[in-house]
């Protein structure tokens, strides 16, 4: 059985904490080659991190009781996590019963932290998912490089079926600001740099990329 996995403007180069990133080339659809047989993982965390590695504020796609669990460290703003959104759709496609996909959250650019508020909010909801995605199909009209404008989050959460006024009051309250402590303690413990990071069943991959990715996932299913 051949397994592949549509890319739609795919960049390869992951948004760093340090800068942002270039903007992305479009590319034309194409299908995912077969991953190479080895390596598949990278080197294993410890089991004090694998621990900090979910939450149980963290949004879960997926069947909660599935095999294997790949945490994605991710930043709304960032484009190669917008490229990678439709390879992870893919994943728990093909595997609805087998792979659950936990959200981490970063804020590595200027207008994250608003878009995360909002998402918390849309967690409480019922609609992670739809802000989420639209968040990233609208990317370029709040979270533009040269023009980030975070006030359009919420215009496009009340497109995506919020109650905005309410989301608007639950993503201040205090437990957010604890959520997002606690994220970024976790991450910085992890030493996650980069969105968007992968790891799955608490393995890290052993390089960056869709191939190593639908690997490690395969490996672990395997077991």
């Amino acid at each position: 059985m051949r397994f592949l996995i549509s890319i739609v403007a795919v960049t390869l180069a992951a948004c760093s904490s340090e800068k942002p990133p270039a903007p992305a080339a479009a590319t034309p659809a194409a299908a995912l080659p077969a991953p190479a047989p080895a390596p598949v993982e990278g080197p294993a965390l410890s089991a004090d991190l694998v621990a900090r590695l979910t939450r149980p504020h963290s949004p879960v796609l997926g069947a909660p009781t599935a095999k294997v669990t790949v945490v994605e460290v991710l930043d709304p703003a960032c484009e190669a996590c917008r490229a990678f959104a439709p390879i992870v759709k893919q994943l728990l496609f093909l595997y609805p019963d087998d792979v659950r996909v936990v959200v981490r959250y970063a804020d590595f650019h200027p207008p994250s932290e608003e878009a995360i508020r909002a998402l918390v909010a849309a967690q409480g909801q019922g609609k992670f998912d739809a802000l989420l995605n639209a968040l990233f199909e609208r990317q370029e009209e709040w979270a533009s490089h040269a023009s980030p404008d975070p006030a359009k989050i919420w215009k496009i959460a009340g497109d995506a079926g919020l109650n905005v006024g309410k989301a608007r009051k639950d993503a201040q309250a205090a437990r957010v600001d604890e959520l997002l402590r606690a994220e970024s303690e976790d991450l910085a413990a992890i030493k996650v740099e980069r969105t968007p990071t992968f790891f799955v069943n608490g393995k890290s991959l052993p390089r960056f990329g869709p191939n190593e990715l639908l690997a490690l996932v395969r490996s672990e299913l395997g077991k």
